[in-house]
């Protein structure tokens, strides 16, 4: 993680928003579950990937959080000012994509677990025969990668690959995807063969990333809106540690969570007041699932093969 986010006053925020606005060729409304977030830009490029990546909301419908994509030779690269009042985002000379739909989903987040009780998890969640899997990890640990070679059971399905908003129901936890189309690495066709072809070469961006629909390979209804989480997998890679598998008690996953920021960098606010909120929820989750750490020093492979051993999905041939 190398931008940066400072805070702002509602008044800053005024006096931002009418510098950019002028600027803005582009406005977009685009629900993020159930979130009107707009996108304010004048790159067409970051319009294009922004309306793949997802879903459109109506005009009409005002908008509940904002964010502002522009270039400023005046200000630092990769910089975010962010005032939690009015949920408005300036992300100025930022050139990846997946921050900008990371900070997208953050904002959205914040409005969510502020009003609704809905918390953000930077990670992946799967549906195996009706049960959820959450994958986390440090940026590097391998959570896409494993969790696209999930995909290679038939029943197996996909609520989220990085990101998904999740709630408590009595027992239950419940995941929630948000996502049109995934944010895809272009390196992910050569670890597992039957993502060849997904996208054209020449269409994954200098980060040799793409936004993709994943159901041309997977099928449709695999693409799924919900689920139940039962498991929770923290990846992590330490080739100095020889336990590859181990499982933890909620205290002791309690603890990681918050030793490493909940394993989301992007999170835009992180006072005391929401992290007592995130504290909360994390107790909630764990209290209610089984947490193992995964240690990915092996092949992609091998990983895989203890993940399906821990969930139950049948080895891949």
């Amino acid at each position: 993680m190398t931008y940066t986010i400072s805070l702002i006053t509602p008044e800053e925020k005024e006096d931002m928003a009418a510098r950019y606005l002028p600027k803005a060729r582009y406005e977009v409304k685009s629900e993020i579950y159930g979130c009107c977030i707009k996108l304010l830009s004048d790159d067409p490029a970051v319009r294009d990937t922004w309306q793949e990546n997802f879903y459109s909301m109506s005009q009409n419908v005002r908008s509940h959080g904002r964010l502002f994509v522009f270039e400023d030779p005046a200000c630092p690269a990769d910089t975010v000012y962010y005032d939690p009042y009015s949920k408005t985002a300036f992300l100025l000379n930022i050139h990846y994509y997946g921050w900008i739909k990371s900070l997208a989903l953050s904002c959205a987040g914040d409005i969510l677990a502020d009003e609704h009780d809905i918390f953000s998890v930077h990670g992946a969640c799967i549906d195996i025969g009706g049960t959820g899997l959450c994958i986390v990890g440090l940026s590097g640990a391998g959570k896409t990668t494993q969790t696209y070679g999930l995909l290679s059971d038939p029943r197996t399905r996909i609520v989220a690959d990085d990101w998904f908003f999740s709630r408590v129901y009595g027992p239950d936890i419940l995941a929630y995807g948000s996502e049109k189309n995934f944010y895809i690495r272009q390196d992910l066709a050569t670890i597992w063969k039957k993502f060849d072809g997904l996208v054209r070469e020449g269409d994954y961006d200098a980060e040799g990333r793409a936004v993709a629909n994943i159901r041309w390979v997977v099928g449709k209804g695999r693409l799924f809106p919900l689920n139940t989480v039962k498991n929770v997998v923290i990846l992590k890679r330490d080739p100095a540690d020889p336990e590859l598998v181990r499982p933890l008690d909620p205290d002791a996953g309690q603890k990681l969570f918050a030793t490493n920021s909940y394993f989301n960098p992007h999170l835009l606010v992180r006072d005391s007041r929401k992290t007592a909120l995130r504290e909360r929820f994390i107790a909630d989750l764990l209290s209610r699932t089984k947490l193992w750490v995964v240690n990915t020093t092996g092949t992609p492979a091998e990983t895989q093969g203890r993940i399906r051993s821990l969930t139950g999905i049948p080895q891949a041939v």
